[in-house]
């Protein structure tokens, strides 16, 4: 467990940048191709504490970023190399870029300042797409990682920007998987390993005591 001051130094505005992982309306929105964990990402309450941490972020001058899955309507460049590949391609919902899928999701704010990063194939929000270089040419060295689900995309991110030598930071209370019961084994099993884990509220209180 890392002290409260460790905490405050990790979460230094001018060097943190905030993830949100597929927020979107076709994955916890009230049309979600996944409507298990949509439900379940809403009813944990998950997703407004991400809201709340999106707007600690925006008030304090942390980055935000949004990470959003699509895909293009003939399915070019998408994986199916995977079994959950070929069932996404199956769901009555298809996250089409364009469409309203893939629009950050209420409660979640989005600021002109915020930057929205797509991506076409794979699992991760991270490996093969702009967030590296973003964070690197913001000079973030701490990555606090929120959302969905902590089934797949959630544990990549973090994976990911450990690999890449950020530091990452998981609110355990601002992401959701099914079963419900999945996602605080996975936390305390796996994440807790590799990140920060702490409770969005911890979050925005050293946001507040920065500002």
């Amino acid at each position: 467990m890392v002290t409260r001051e460790q905490l405050t130094e990790q979460l230094d505005p001018a060097t943190t940048a905030l993830l949100t992982v597929e927020c979107q309306e076709g994955v916890v929105g009230d049309r979600s191709a996944l409507p298990e964990l949509a439900r379940e990402a809403r009813a944990s309450g998950a997703l407004a504490r991400v809201a709340a941490l999106v707007a600690a972020a925006h008030d304090a001058g942390v980055q935000v970023l949004h990470a959003v899955a699509e895909r293009r309507p003939d399915g070019r460049g998408a994986n199916h190399n995977a079994r959950l590949f070929r069932a996404a391609g199956r769901l009555p919902v298809q996250q089409l870029a364009g469409s309203a899928a893939v629009r950050i999701a209420a409660p979640v704010p989005v600021h002109d300042e915020d930057l929205v990063v797509r991506r076409l194939h794979g699992l991760s929000p991270l490996a093969g797409t702009e967030v590296d270089a973003l964070l690197r040419n913001l000079g973030s060295r701490t990555l606090v990682v929120t959302g969905v689900s902590a089934n797949v995309a959630v544990p990549n991110a973090v994976f990911d920007a450990v690999n890449l030598g950020y530091t990452a930071v998981v609110p355990a209370d601002a992401i959701a998987g099914v079963p419900a019961e999945y996602t605080p084994a996975m936390v305390r099993n796996t994440l807790a390993l590799v990140a920060t884990v702490t409770t969005a509220d911890e979050i925005a209180a050293c946001w507040k005591r920065a500002r």
